[in-house]
């Protein structure tokens, strides 16, 4: 991934300080201005606009699965990936000072962090009430100064806010991650010679007949890419009609034109919406 001159960039972020994802854009822009917007769209907008240099939003939880509202805006929007990076998860029960598992009764928190924690959640018997984003929760509950209504959040989170760390890493799974993208306005060809594979993250739509995925991925195999992730999404306004996004690796040094318009033979369309070196977790 390719060192980015930081110098007072502005980040836009969806959530409140103390959110993931503000917190991701701290550690890959640490000398930035972050800027906090009240939703994912609103955050990927104010790049498009020129407000913001870059968004850094979340694309897929490993325990979770996919943000798809972000990947929808993603294959909408004009935007580039200029790198994902992945942020390890730990999510914490918080709660006002001097509260006791017995008081508590509802827990608050992104839909992806109660999913994150459903096994917990159940186990106790709390109630699950879903919030924008996990520091908005805990937002919430310091501003309520309920003891019956806790949140799940950061420890960064629980620091800002003035909140009880009641306990630590509830995940139902240990290696919790999430992936957040950088989005930017032209895509970036500058690739670290780092001796790691490329990347190439794609979007593209097929013809509903046989063996038009298998095309494409033989398109990929031919020129020597390993396609690590694939999804479909429901494209929206065409009923039982999906979309692909794809994460591609390999070398690109003479192949990736190539291999680019192998499959746009074999597409309805293909969006190329970044080409990049992958970084180890922040």
């Amino acid at each position: 991934m390719t060192d980015i001159k930081n110098e007072r960039l502005k980040i836009a972020y969806s959530g409140i300080e103390g959110a993931f994802a503000h917190i991701a854009a701290g550690r890959i822009f640490p000398d930035s201005e972050r800027i906090s917007y009240h939703s994912f769209r609103a955050a990927y907008e104010a790049v498009v606009k020129g407000e913001c240099d870059y968004a850094v939003l979340p694309i897929e939880n490993s325990y979770a699965g996919e943000v798809g509202q972000v990947m929808d805006i993603i294959f909408e929007g004009d935007l580039f990936i200029k790198g994902i990076y992945s942020l390890p998860v730990t999510q914490n029960l918080l709660g006002v000072r001097g509260t006791k598992f017995d008081d508590i009764k509802k827990v608050i928190s992104h839909p992806q962090a109660l999913d994150q924690c459903y096994n917990y959640l159940q186990e106790h018997g709390y109630e699950a009430v879903q919030a924008t984003n996990t520091a908005e929760a805990a937002k919430y509950v310091a501003e309520l100064g309920d003891k019956s209504v806790a949140a799940i959040a950061s420890v960064e989170t629980a620091q800002r806010y003035d909140l009880e760390i009641l306990e630590e890493n509830i995940n139902t799974v240990d290696n919790n991650t999430t992936k957040f993208a950088v989005m930017e306005r032209t895509m970036s060809e500058d690739i670290v010679e780092n001796g790691r594979p490329d990347v190439y993250a794609m979007m593209f739509t097929i013809p509903n007949e046989p063996g038009a995925l298998s095309q494409i991925l033989m398109t990929l195999g031919i020129f020597g890419y390993n396609m690590r992730v694939i999804r479909s999404r429901p494209l929206k306004g065409h009923r039982w009609t999906y979309y692909f996004y794809t994460e591609a690796e390999g070398d690109s040094s003479s192949i990736s034109r190539p291999m680019i318009e192998g499959m746009q033979r074999n597409c309805e369309m293909v969006k190329v919406l970044g080409h990049y070196t992958e970084v180890d977790e922040l």
